[in-house]
């Protein structure tokens, strides 16, 4: 039986198996072997966590809004309640985030330190862009060169899309953890884009990229899956989508972005 167990394990992650031995010798005392199994899973998922971390980029000017598109409130009046005055744009996309990984980070540029300071709920990380003119490519580089060996893939994720559906979002984390060497992105129906999983083996290409590109025509070239995920088409560049959004939420509430379709 355990090494029908062992097997099992090695597949998951074989430098488990010799904790497997190990344990095995005792589960004839107090303990039961799926007491161990129990244990050694849980510190795997712990490990995984830490091997896909969240990348927010919200790190441009936001030129056509004149102010920080990051610290744009999301509710008003009564609904809004008292604390969620203080939920804004960024919040929402870190709340997004956290369905996906513990370790989430946002990569700043031309509004920093102001998002940092005026932003209440808190990433796990801040980055800093120092060449964010250059566009969506510096942040992404400033993002991924920040991640340790021990990374397997990361997840990218915006500023400015709060209504992602979260069910969806979470189905698309778990594939991500179950083919961790495949790309997989967001289908807007003519391109992949974001939210987007990035494998570490396409991370040298995707610091290639120059100028104002993201990784979307890469992610094309490499034939990422592409999965639904409703709210992608709702992005606040303007006013007039920030002044839309708010309404949506302001009849439906902060919860309707996690079954709209």
């Amino acid at each position: 039986m355990v090494h029908q167990i062992s097997r099992r394990v090695w597949l998951i992650d074989g430098r488990i198996l010799a904790k497997i031995t190990e344990y095995s010798s005792l589960a004839a005392g107090q303990r039961s072997i799926s007491f161990w199994i129990e244990l050694i899973i849980l510190n795997f998922d712990k490990r995984s966590d830490q091997q896909f971390p969240v990348l927010i980029l919200a790190a441009g000017a936001s030129s056509r809004l004149g102010r920080p598109k990051a610290l744009l409130p999301l509710m008003s009046g009564n609904r809004a309640g008292t604390n969620s005055r203080n939920h804004t744009l960024l919040g929402a996309a870190i709340g997004q985030g956290r369905v996906l990984s513990p370790d989430v980070r946002v990569v700043c540029g031309a509004w920093y330190p102001l998002i940092r300071f005026r932003c209440r709920r808190q990433p796990s990380s801040w980055l800093r862009a120092s060449d964010w003119q250059e566009g969506i490519s510096a942040s992404l580089s400033a993002g991924l060169r920040s991640l340790g060996p021990a990374v397997k893939g990361a997840f990218i994720l915006v500023a400015d899309q709060p209504l992602l559906d979260l069910n969806a979002l979470a189905a698309f984390g778990k594939a991500a953890r179950c083919v961790p060497e495949q790309p997989i992105a967001a289908d807007y129906g003519d391109r992949p884009g974001v939210p987007a999983y990035l494998p570490r083996w396409l991370w040298p290409l995707v610091l290639d990229l120059e100028g104002d590109r993201g990784a979307g025509r890469l992610l094309a070239e490499v034939r990422a899956t592409r999965v639904d995920i409703p709210g992608v088409h709702d992005d606040v560049d303007t006013p007039t989508d920030w002044r839309r959004i708010r309404e949506l939420l302001s009849r439906t509430g902060p919860t309707a972005r996690q079954s709209r379709r």
